[in-house]
């Protein structure tokens, strides 16, 4: 695989990601009263780096996001872990991520684009 493919693949892996972690987030927000809701997280980074350092051929196409309930939050009387400033918090961690990557991925786009252009 290609340096320029390989980041490519990264950049996309990463914008899977993200995505997937803002509707988990949008779920946490739409459940802040539901009694006994735990809210979910997006495991991925650690994910990508055991691949990045795996020894083997990496294919970060099968890299996907996983969602899981962490359990290392506060729970509410009525069994509700959500916290609104924190998940309004990590929504905007993650927008600003997925902004950065879209615009990554557009960046090399565009590079790649111009070297294959006319000239």
């Amino acid at each position: 695989m290609s340096g320029t493919n390989n980041i490519v693949d990264l950049i996309e892996a990463g914008i899977r990601a993200e995505s997937l972690r803002q509707k988990a987030i949008a779920n946490n927000v739409a459940n802040l009263e539901t009694p006994g809701y735990r809210r979910v997280d997006v495991r991925f980074e650690e994910l990508l780096a055991k691949c990045l350092n795996s020894s083997g051929k990496v294919d970060l196409t099968e890299v996907e996001p996983q969602i899981y309930q962490p359990r290392e939050t506060p729970v509410k009387s009525n069994g509700n872990d959500v916290d609104y400033e924190v998940e309004v918090g990590r929504m905007i961690k993650n927008a600003i991520r997925h902004k950065a990557l879209i615009r990554l991925l557009s960046k090399k786009y565009s590079q790649i684009e111009q070297a294959i252009g006319p000239r």
